[in-house]
């Protein structure tokens, strides 16, 4: 009785401290502890994933591996979830076969997680496969197909396609689903079937004045198609408005060349919210990254350091961002080191940046470093690392990078990937081998 007592103070203690946000004393209390069982690792984990730090989160999991306590289905999604963050497949898939082996996979909880895994590390048939043998789905599972696929354009498609089957199947859309279903209608520019949605909303008596999800997205929809009047006039209707639709309608002015309106529309937010959270914040340092607004990007980064809460990792990618496109390389340089979280998109950031500053020999040993912390690249790091060979003149690196490539079972190289050896080579006079390669290039349909 003594032992559960103890127990049971210190993961109160354990939550205590990770939901103030001092996750390092959250884990002393932890490594005190004589003995713990699955609430105290759960405590942990999750306290480590709120806290940005997904990577600290997942090598739980293989500490827990020498105890005594096994794993729940809590413990499993929130590993997932730290999984999809850093886009670390190879892990996902091992914690995939070890839901598999002890029955949890069928848990909707982590079935959900697993499908949102392979969505965020860009594995859609894994995901599939997920859900075709999900013996029981929920509203959830519906969501997290059609969120998926909202993740590329290319697949876009197929969350409307999920949008009406789930219908069909007698499973009722929320605003998620809605919200989801118009980013699928702003990434194929699809404005007709998003009006349709748009009608099926009102016609089930939703108010655009009490969805601020469904309301965001539709400013965001209706302006990125160049629609800005039809934006403005849901944007107007909102009686409280949403971060969400704040930052659409900023973020499609400044791409829209509206810089005035943007600084406006901003001032105005800053006096009618005290926080702005890091979908706000990532939106618009974006759009400073955009158009070179250095002065406003470094504002924001004092802003972000001050906030009292957690940021995803988006918000420090789209500052390095900012800061790479400016030319503002030891910056970006300093900000990448302190990273305590690092994603695909973090390294392939940097590779990016230092490739079109002509650095094609520090992009080459941030890939090589995305190995050691073993950061799967995806197509885009693949082509970003390509390019930076490219115009940095590095024949070899650029060869083995691309031998790495044809070698990844995880992706396979696209047109883009071939070209740009052949530019490599070109340039560099090997024609014979530039030849060979045009030859294996795949053929667009």
């Amino acid at each position: 009785m003594g032992y559960e007592s103890d127990i049971m103070l210190s993961n109160d203690l354990i939550d205590m401290y990770r939901k103030c946000g001092k996750i390092e004393k959250a884990r002393s209390v932890f490594d005190e502890m004589p003995k713990r069982n699955v609430v105290s690792w759960a405590a942990l984990m999750c306290g480590y994933l709120h806290a940005g730090n997904a990577k600290a989160s997942l090598s739980l999991l293989n500490e827990m591996g020498f105890s005594d306590v096994r794993p729940n289905d809590y413990i499993l999604s929130t590993s997932m979830k730290a999984c999809a963050i850093l886009a670390a497949l190879e892990s996902g898939k091992q914690i995939h076969a070890l839901c598999s082996k002890t029955g949890l996979e069928l848990y909707p909880f982590v079935g959900n997680s697993i499908i949102d895994m392979y969505f965020k590390c860009g594995e859609s048939g894994h995901a599939e496969q997920v859900f075709d043998e999900m013996p029981m789905r929920t509203l959830i599972s519906w969501n997290a197909m059609i969120s998926g696929y909202t993740l590329s354009e290319d697949t876009s498609d197929k969350a409307l396609h999920f949008l009406v089957e789930m219908q069909k199947r007698g499973e009722k859309p929320d605003d998620f689903t809605f919200s989801s279903g118009l980013k699928a209608c702003r990434g194929l520019k699809a404005i007709q079937e998003g009006k349709q949605i748009h009608a099926f909303i009102v016609r089930h008596g939703y108010s655009i004045s009490t969805h601020k999800i469904i309301a965001g997205s539709l400013v965001d929809l209706y302006a990125q198609c160049g629609r800005l009047f039809d934006a403005l006039h849901v944007f107007d209707k909102m009686e409280v408005k949403s971060l969400v639709s704040w930052t659409a309608l900023m973020v499609n002015y400044a791409r829209q060349g509206h810089l005035l309106e943007t600084m406006n529309l901003f001032r105005h937010l800053r006096m009618s919210v005290n926080v702005l959270d890091s979908f706000v914040l990532s939106s618009l340092i974006n759009v400073f990254a955009d158009f070179a607004m250095v002065g406003l990007g470094k504002q924001m980064h004092a802003y972000v350091i001050k906030i009292p809460y957690d940021l995803d990792v988006s918000v420090i990618n789209s500052i390095l961002d900012m800061y790479l496109k400016c030319g503002l390389i030891e910056e970006a340089e300093k900000l990448f080191n302190k990273m305590v979280t690092k994603n695909v998109v973090s390294y392939t950031v940097m590779i990016t940046g230092y490739g079109k500053n002509g650095l094609g020999k520090k992009a080459v040993r941030v890939f090589e470093k995305m190995g050691i912390e073993k950061i799967g690249p995806d197509l885009v790091t693949y082509l970003a690392v390509l390019s930076a060979c490219s115009h940095s003149g590095l024949v070899e690196e650029s060869q083995e990078c691309f031998k790495r490539l044809c070698n990844d079972e995880r992706v396979k190289p696209r047109v883009e990937h071939y070209a740009c050896m052949v530019d490599v080579l070109g340039r560099a006079g090997r024609l014979k081998e530039a030849k060979d390669v045009i030859e294996k290039m795949p053929v667009r349909a």
